[in-house]
């Protein structure tokens, strides 16, 4: 097949544009705090501690040692959480794939425990990625 060459450039983007969830998520950021806050519980383990246990509030997702114990059953268990806090490092589709279809990293690979595999809906986790993009330092 003999594309133009102009074409042969374009339609590599045009392709991506084209792909279902390429779009930028919108949602809910208040309905996204609530559910990061008290339903997934992510501000629990990827927010640090003060020396009386409790969370720190200037730095809420920036990422923290893991406050639950390793189980002596457990396989690979992560050992710190990583900033959440403007999702750095993801993009819409990997987010929306992290919090819809499991505990699926950047990379593809599944993330070590104490991460829980979470099943959310589209709305509910475009609603969670807009509450954590906007969470700053």
């Amino acid at each position: 097949m003999n594309i133009p060459r102009r074409l042969d450039l374009v339609l590599p983007a045009l392709l991506a544009l084209a792909q279902p969830g390429s779009a930028p998520v919108r949602g809910d950021p208040e309905h996204g705090r609530y559910l990061a806050e008290r339903v997934a519980m992510c501000v629990e383990c990827h927010s640090p501690r003060d020396e009386r246990g409790g969370l720190v509030d200037a730095r809420r997702y920036l990422g923290a040692p893991i406050p639950v114990t390793r189980p002596p059953w457990a396989g690979e268990w992560a050992e710190q959480a990583p900033r959440i806090g403007g999702l750095p490092g993801y993009d819409d589709t990997r987010a929306i794939r992290l919090l819809t279809e499991g505990s699926i990293g950047r990379d593809g690979r599944p993330l070590r425990r104490p991460m829980p595999t979470f099943r959310m809906s589209k709305e509910d986790a475009a609603d969670v990625i807009a509450f954590l993009r906007d969470v700053r330092e």
